[in-house]
């Protein structure tokens, strides 16, 4: 889930936990791994807030970015890939968000192993060297029509490159914070919510204006690589390798006969597919309606603005619903909303459906990883269970360019719109049988418990 990108703050602290902390040396290639007691977390001071403020900025960079495709999606399909179909061009950003959950497996672990800054280093650097090499991309270069092609280097380049930082980015929190380690967990994420909405009107006015697109890519380029620079260097380590890494192998065996997480991760991957279909294509669809090319550079913008505002509220919610029943509700809501779609037509309603919509699944988003820690049994499995969910909903990111197919260059709407609206109705569906699921099994194991106690 992004999303364009779903959060992996939770995983990551369950997996931060369990770390002795350590005496950082001031120099971002060494840490002094001394010994200290594993409850002394400074909570607050210039290097813990320098860090949060360091991971703040790689998320606005990265994931912020991505959610932004939709500007792209627009621009390829009416200007710059006119030979390609929507569904060819959404594979794009659709392999480039799977990559970002994919990656973020094998840095935690590099992270866990003591190679924060090793890692952080290859992603920034990464990052910036592909925008610029998708800048020299052509027009209809798809694959090889071009020396640079821009499915490899914002697709495939692009997503590696983010999902590198991505997940060791906000990591590194845990290392500073404990009592407050949601609190300032949520706040990094924010980054990624900041950057979507910023992100849209910067690089609409860039490639469609006088700079065009290939000067526009470089000037968002040359921004995001400062804000790395300086992220990198904010950013600090304090606690010490893992002395035994997870087994994602037991975890996973386990995880399969957990009947409610399996129906947990099946409704995040349905959301995934709508959620992506708004994100990937409701400012080409206000384009196509005939609203003004001014108002549907800002339906992004408004889209991802309802979102963060959603996330900020869910946990809210949540304290007085519950996790599950809070995150039943917005999916109820949000594939409601995506039905709403086939009349879009006017100003109103892209205004309407965006702020509506991204409220709600960005609500979604924000309870995906406080569920799975609802379900999890043992704390300790709670980073790789997450980190598995990830990993199988993203795949369903690849829901965008099946409803590109079904749109088809006749620009049916109502056909992705239907198709969208029900997955987010699967999505409803298999939650609320993993609420129904988990709660049997709990009262199953009280009983069990009671039973045992009474002899």
């Amino acid at each position: 889930m992004s999303t364009p990108l779903p959060s992996p703050s939770d995983e990551t602290a369950g997996q931060a936990s369990a770390l002795q902390p350590v005496k950082s040396t001031g120099d971002p290639s060494h840490v002094d791994y001394s010994d200290s007691d594993s409850s002394d977390f400074p909570e607050g001071g210039v290097t813990a807030w320098g860090t949060a403020l360091g991971a703040f900025l790689i998320q606005f960079c990265g994931a912020g970015y991505t959610s932004s495709y939709g500007v792209f999606q627009d621009f390829y399909t009416q200007t710059y890939l006119t030979n390609s179909t929507p569904s060819a061009i959404a594979w794009i950003g659709s392999v480039n968000a799977l990559l970002i959950f994919s990656v973020g497996l094998v840095s935690g672990r590099l992270l866990d192993r003591g190679a924060f800054y090793h890692v952080m280093k290859i992603g920034c650097f990464l990052q910036c060297f592909f925008l610029f090499m998708l800048s020299l991309a052509k027009p209809n270069g798809y694959y090889q029509a071009s020396p640079i092609s821009i499915f490899l280097s914002q697709g495939i380049g692009s997503g590696i490159a983010i999902g590198i930082t991505n997940v060791p980015s906000i990591a590194v929190v845990s290392h500073h914070f404990q009592r407050r380690r949601a609190f300032v967990m949520g706040l990094v994420v924010v980054g990624a919510s900041m950057g979507s909405i910023l992100h849209p009107i910067m690089l609409n006015n860039l490639i469609n204006g006088r700079l065009g697109f290939a000067n526009g890519v470089r000037a968002s380029a040359g921004m995001i690589g400062c804000l790395l620079l300086i992220a990198y260097l904010l950013m600090r380590t304090r606690l010490p390798p893992q002395p035994q890494a997870v087994s994602y192998t037991r975890v996973f065996q386990n995880s399969l006969r957990d009947r409610a997480y399996i129906c947990a991760c099946l409704g995040m991957a349905a959301f995934e597919v709508g959620f992506f279909f708004v994100a990937f294509y409701l400012q080409l669809d206000s384009r196509l309606h005939g609203l003004s090319e001014g108002f549907s550079f800002y339906s992004l913008t408004i889209f991802n603005a309802g979102s963060f505002f959603g996330r900020l509220t869910a946990s809210v919610v949540s304290a007085y619903m519950g996790i599950p029943s809070a995150i039943i509700g917005c999916s109820f809501i949000s594939s409601a909303l995506i039905f709403s779609m086939i009349g879009l037509h006017s100003v109103a309603s892209v205004s309407l459906i965006g702020v509506s919509y991204g409220f709600f699944a960005g609500g979604c988003i924000a309870l995906v990883a406080p569920l799975i820690s609802y379900l999890t049994p043992e704390v300790s499995d709670i980073g790789a269970r997450m980190g598995m969910s990830f990993t199988i909903s993203g795949k369903s990111v690849l829901g965008a360019p099946i409803c590109g197919a079904v749109l088809t260059s006749h620009y049916i709407w109502w056909k992705p719109a239907v198709l969208a609206g029900v997955s987010g109705s699967c999505e409803m569906a298999f939650l609320f049988l993993a609420d129904k699921v988990s709660r049997a099994s709990r009262l199953v194991e009280a009983f069990c418990l009671h039973l045992c106690s009474s002899y």
